[in-house]
């Protein structure tokens, strides 16, 4: 028996673009009378089943104009719509609307955060240099690494559990700077989603979280060239059409200028003998991607990333120092459309990061580097067979090669020469498989599955990773929430410091150590409040894990075979509660987030160690208790944005000695009578610094007749907070006889109050 014109349902599907050509990611595709609507995914695409008949279809989407389209389905039709910016150009940000809380309301994922850069870029930000990772920081569940770094500890985590993708492509350190800011430069990227929880099936690898980014397509129409002069970067970007409106394409390069000062103020203290020469740095970054339109079906996406960051020293004793780091990323996908219902993604990617620290001294040389390099390949299907379900499948495959450790010295007259080089290699596969399906008007469900398995040498691991969140709703400003997620990660980060260095080592699984695990419980409640003006989510979690790595006492990381063996394993369990308000609309808008929240690791004796604290339980030092973040934005007319962000958080963990003892009569006192003191440590991690807090100002002044070039001024640490970056110990002496009669404690700040202007246009 067929359907009635009456009972019928047609599927709407189609994209979502800026007049540009970008696609826009997380836009709002909605039909206010049935009170339905979906969001657009990463790539614009859109899918929406609708009854027969007539229909008013309303697209919107963060700093474009909203349009309303009128249907009438008779049978599956595709909508491509093309959203204008905002004639306001200081509004971009803010003039969100009440859909995209509404889409959040009713989707099952939790955990996530999407940010445009557009937001980004009118908050105010250190030296000048806008930074979505460190936008991200201002989000609750989410911790710096210390003052100034873009690092991400998110719940509990630590910084190596964060999957960190460039159009799919993995980046292994996405640093510049030893952490000050982050590879990503903002006339690139196009949005940003991290995932806290409840991961879709289609990611996995790490425990912690998913940083998800993509870079923009260029214009479609125009040739467009936008830049930037800030206190310490300069930034250019040129786009445009490829062969007239079907594809288009985006270069973007950034470079410091350090080097040039510090070169020129060296030089002229050239031959003076009490100046000591500054060393030399600098980083650059370009990336670029292509995109072509090979028929109405097909589509092509090129993008690649160079960053390398250079720091030198030369001095005239014939001593030189140099040290490089950086990503070499390229990734080439295929969009094919089968159908309204279906279509797939196909990619191919490589990922490359390696560091070289050279030193040479008259004759005699030394080098030693590390590398980490993957070719990957993946397939990812979605099909949407009717309005209740929406399945997505896929799979991956990466092999890697870590280069752990490569020693070269050697000497002029050849009497030296020898070399060490440590490597391995890892196959790294997964399947998933997930469905989201509207069971009724008020239960939606996801559940999704990942096959995992890796092999490095004879040593082979696999695991299922099951995945399931759910929506429930109460009423129509009202939902409740829960979700479920096993992770596991095969490679690790081998350091010694609580902070993301780009020394650091990337390990496989293999032999002693096993792959990690992580479990993460969630449940909240969302409301929209104030006709649909703000949300206001509240979500408590609970996280644990196992093979936990560390290291033990006087570890030797470097260029070493048996790596393994300094390796020691634990578990930990994390738990806490994050409340996070927003608003969308209107001339001010902003968030308010606070997360109350308590991080453990335990590592039993082991190994031939007593293991950390004899086995005692401990907080790691990015374990923050309380982190309390305020963002407002305020458009004050036409041509000027007011941005503020407050930060407040619970002092970092680390260890300090408790007392000294002296030992008299070895080698290293300072006389013979004086008593060398040697520190007493307690437990890890049992001193807290002073809390931190912090709060940044920014103005954006448009300026030119088509206001295409602003002034962005912003004040770093307004109030000069003397925020504690570490302590150390000054030793105090007796005039009269030089002896040391104690110990002073002594904190070190990092940022006082830094003002910055920055010169940005767009022509």
């Amino acid at each position: 028996m067929g359907w009635s014109q009456e009972a019928a349902h047609f599927l709407l599907s189609g994209t979502v673009r800026g007049v540009r050509g970008e696609a826009l990611p997380g836009a709002s595709v909605a039909v206010p009378a049935l009170n339905t609507g979906t969001a657009a995914d990463s790539l614009g695409h859109f899918s929406l089943r609708l009854p027969a008949g007539r229909h008013q279809v309303v697209v919107a989407f963060v700093g474009y104009q909203q349009i309303t389209r009128e249907l009438n389905l008779t049978k599956n039709q595709r909508l491509n719509v093309a959203l204008e910016e905002s004639g306001n150009q200081l509004g971009e940000v803010v003039v969100e609307g009440a859909a995209t809380l509404e889409e959040k309301l009713r989707t099952t994922q939790m955990g996530v955060e999407h940010l445009s850069i557009r937001e980004a870029k009118l908050l105010p930000a250190l030296f000048g240099e806008v930074d979505i990772l460190k936008t991200l920081q201002l989000k609750p569940g989410i911790q710096s690494g210390g003052e100034g770094t873009s690092g991400l500890f998110v719940r509990g985590g630590s910084a190596d559990q964060n999957l960190v993708l460039l159009d799919n492509a993995l980046v292994y350190n996405p640093n510049h700077l030893f952490g000050l800011f982050s590879v990503f430069n903002s006339d690139a990227v196009q949005s940003v989603d991290l995932y806290k929880s409840g991961f879709p099936a289609q990611f996995g690898g790490r425990l912690s979280s998913v940083v998800d980014v993509k870079l923009r397509e260029g214009d479609r129409q125009h040739y467009v060239a936008t830049g930037g002069v800030g206190l310490i970067s300069s930034r250019l970007t040129y786009e445009g059409p490829i062969n007239k409106g079907k594809g288009s394409f985006i270069v973007s390069g950034r470079r410091t200028y350090f080097d040039i000062f510090t070169r020129a103020l060296n030089k002229a203290n050239e031959g003076k003998e009490d100046y000591s020469p500054i060393p030399d740095y600098y980083f650059y970054d370009l990336n670029a991607k292509a995109n072509y339109t090979l028929s109405e079906k097909d589509q092509l996406f090129l993008s690649g990333y160079l960053g390398r960051d250079t720091f030198g020293f030369n001095s005239s004793g014939g001593f030189d120092f140099k040290f490089n780091w950086g990503n070499t990323i390229g990734t080439l996908r295929w969009n094919h459309v089968f159908s309204p219902k279906l279509f797939v993604n196909t990619s191919v990617s490589v990922s490359d990061y390696k560091y070289d620290l050279t030193n040479k001294l008259d004759q005699f040389s030394f080098k030693l580097g590390s590398r980490i390099t993957d070719y990957s390949g993946r397939t990812d299907f979605e099909y949407t067979p009717n309005d209740r379900h929406v399945l997505k499948a896929g799979a991956q495959l990466t092999q890697h090669k870590f280069g752990v450790g490569r020693l070269d010295a050697n000497s002029g007259d050849g009497r030296v020469n020898f070399g060490s080089d440590v490597s391995y290699y890892g196959l790294d596969g997964a399947l998933y498989a997930s469905d989201n399906l509207k069971a009724t008007d008020k239960l939606q469900l996801e559940g999704g599955l990942r096959l995992t398995g890796f092999r490095s040498g004879s040593n082979q691991y696999g695991s299922l990773e099951p995945r399931a969140s759910a929506r429930y709703s109460l009423n129509d400003r009202t939902s409740l929430k829960a979700s479920y997620a096993l992770m596991y990660q095969y490679v690790h980060l081998v350091t010694n410091s609580g902070a993301s260095l780009p020394t650091d080592i990337w390990y496989p699984s293999r032999l002693a150590v096993q792959p990690q695990r992580s479990q993460q419980l969630s449940s909240g409640v969302s409301f929209l409040l104030g006709r649909g003006k703000y949300l206001l989510t509240n979500e408590v979690y609970y996280k644990w894990g196992r093979n936990q790595v560390d290291f033990k006492d006087g570890a030797q990381l470097f260029v070493n075979p048996e790596l393994d063996a300094e390796f020691i394993f634990g578990k930990s369990w994390i738990y806490g509660d994050e409340l996070y308000l927003e608003k969308k609309t209107g001339k001010t808008t902003g968030w308010i987030g606070y997360t109350l929240a308590w991080s453990w690791r335990n590592f039993q004796p082991q190994r031939g160690t007593t293991g950390v604290n004899s086995g005692q339980d401990f907080h790691p030092n990015y374990d923050r208790r309380h982190n309390l973040t305020v963002v407002l934005l305020h458009q004050l007319n036409a041509r000027i944005n007011l941005t503020a962000s407050f930060i407040y958080t619970s002092g970092s963990l680390t260890t300090l000695p408790l007392g000294r003892f002296g030992v008299q009569d070895i080698p290293g006192s300072s006389t013979g009578i004086d008593p060398r003191p040697v520190p007493i440590y307690p437990n890890r991690n049992s001193y807290q610094l002073i809390p931190y807090h912090r709060l940044d100002l920014g103005v954006v002044y448009k300026i030119g007749t088509r206001r295409n070039q602003d002034l962005t001024l912003s004040i770093y640490n307004a109030y000069n907070r003397r925020n504690a970056y570490f302590v150390f110990f000054e030793t105090v002496k007796d005039k009269a006889t030089d002896r040391t009669t104690g110990f002073q404690a002594k904190q070190v700040s990092l940022f006082p109050v830094i003002p910055s202007l920055t010169y940005n246009f767009r022509f």
